[in-house]
């Protein structure tokens, strides 16, 4: 078996590093923290004792690196407006890195998706316009907030306001669908 996990943990690392690595940079302020923390996810791999039992092994790495990323900021007590910027993204992020990076063709996530988009697009309208936007241009268009605050020529604080708000809204009509994923 440790033949087959061998292989299945180089496979990982040629498919995922590059996508891997992007979506840590995205979410912490140093290359060094970025590397720690994809090596803290190729570590934890390792240590998998059967990988052979892991359905989706790139939704695992991205749920394993999205909890370090969340580690390091609780480890940390500053409250500067960068890092609660980084923070918050990372937070809202988890459907869209297991819902778009997933790879394993199952019908029943299949159908899973889609009532999660049909359910998202839903609970979009129910916002105001301007967060919706703001929303939108961060987690689907991948805009940062500053992108957008410059862009509408809003104050940085009111962008994240408005994301917030916005988050709040789309947790409380999407939980159920959360609790779903995680069950």
């Amino acid at each position: 078996m440790s033949n087959q996990n061998d292989s299945v943990i180089n496979d990982s690392i040629q498919q995922f590093e590059g996508k891997l690595s992007g979506f840590i940079r995205k979410r912490v302020r140093n290359e060094a923290d970025a590397e720690d923390i994809l090596q803290d996810v190729w570590l934890q791999l390792s240590n998998f004792a059967n990988l052979a039992d892991l359905e989706n092994i790139g939704a695992w790495l991205y749920r394993v690196a999205r909890n370090r990323v969340t580690d390091r900021y609780r480890k940390k007590t500053t409250d500067s407006l960068e890092d609660f910027v980084y923070e918050s993204d990372d937070e809202d992020s988890v459907f869209k890195e297991l819902l778009l990076l997933d790879d394993s063709n199952s019908p029943e996530l299949t159908l899973f998706k889609e009532n999660f988009w049909d359910e998202l697009m839903e609970a979009l309208e129910e916002l105001p316009e301007k967060q919706r936007e703001v929303f939108i241009w961060n987690e689907i268009e991948d805009m940062t907030l500053q992108q957008i605050a410059d862009n509408t020529g809003e104050n940085i604080k009111t962008i994240i306001s408005r994301k917030g708000y916005a988050v709040k809204h789309l947790r409380k009509k999407l939980n159920y669908l959360y609790e779903e994923l995680n069950q």
